[in-house]
């Protein structure tokens, strides 16, 4: 019986480790996801900003 015990005893802990890991591989791909959520803002926002800049210096040249 002593066997059994320490078996369950290794399992408990295997598991423990399994679930740990899949709980940190979850919070890691949620983070990447929102990263990329973020970027993709920012590449808009930029673009964005880019094509302002363009008309106004069209704008400058056009005055002088």
């Amino acid at each position: 019986m002593a066997r059994n015990a320490k078996l369950k005893k290794a399992a408990v802990k295997i598991g423990t480790v399994v679930g740990k890991a899949d709980r940190t591989a979850h919070q890691v791909a949620k983070a990447g996801l929102l990263a990329k959520e973020e970027l993709a803002g920012l590449i808009k926002q930029v673009d964005a900003l880019k094509r302002q800049l363009e008309k106004s210096a069209k704008r400058l040249k056009s005055a002088f």
